[in-house]
């Protein structure tokens, strides 16, 4: 008698299920808490963290396009969390400083869901994390989704507008 091998698709899926659902909760707590999107977050956190950021630095930081982080630099610099400041080195460049505000809700949002990842990823060992990467890398191909524009920010909406998908 032969013991077959358990189907596990539907525990494949369950568990992708789980990792849509806690980005979704992540952004539904971000913006309970301090009104931003999980991307406008990074883009204010990358900024307190550099001081001093261009948007062409920002946007490849991100792993997005320039037109991207425009628009979240816009929203920002709209609730007066961020400001463009001329560069003082070359005119035609514009740097994007954190202001009080932007400190602030900084300070007030809750720990970035990427950020626990990113903690816990550090702690495992080389050969798992190459092994993550691969499974994470080869899910992304089963969906299609090896061709999409993504960056490290973890969040199920369209980055540029923060909507649902």
């Amino acid at each position: 008698m032969s013991i077959s091998a358990p189907d596990r698709t539907d525990e494949s899926l369950i568990a992708l299920r789980r990792i849509l659902r806690a980005t979704e909760l992540f952004a539904r707590d971000l913006a309970q808490a301090v009104g931003l999107s999980p991307a406008q977050l990074r883009v204010l956190q990358i900024v307190a963290e550099r001081r001093s950021v261009t948007p062409k630095a920002l946007a490849n930081q991100m792993g997005v396009s320039q037109a991207t982080v425009t628009a979240l630099v816009d929203k920002l610099v709209a609730r007066g969390m961020v400001e463009r400041i001329p560069s003082e080195q070359d005119r035609r460049q514009t740097n994007i400083v954190a202001t009080q505000v932007g400190s602030a809700h900084l300070e007030n949002a809750p720990d970035a869901l990427q950020q626990r990842y990113v903690a816990a990823f550090a702690r495992l060992r080389d050969w798992e994390q190459a092994q993550l990467v691969s499974s994470l890398e080869r899910v992304a191909d089963m969906l299609d989704a090896q061709d999409i524009d993504a960056s490290p920010v973890l969040t199920t909406g369209d980055i540029q507008s923060g909507r649902k998908g």
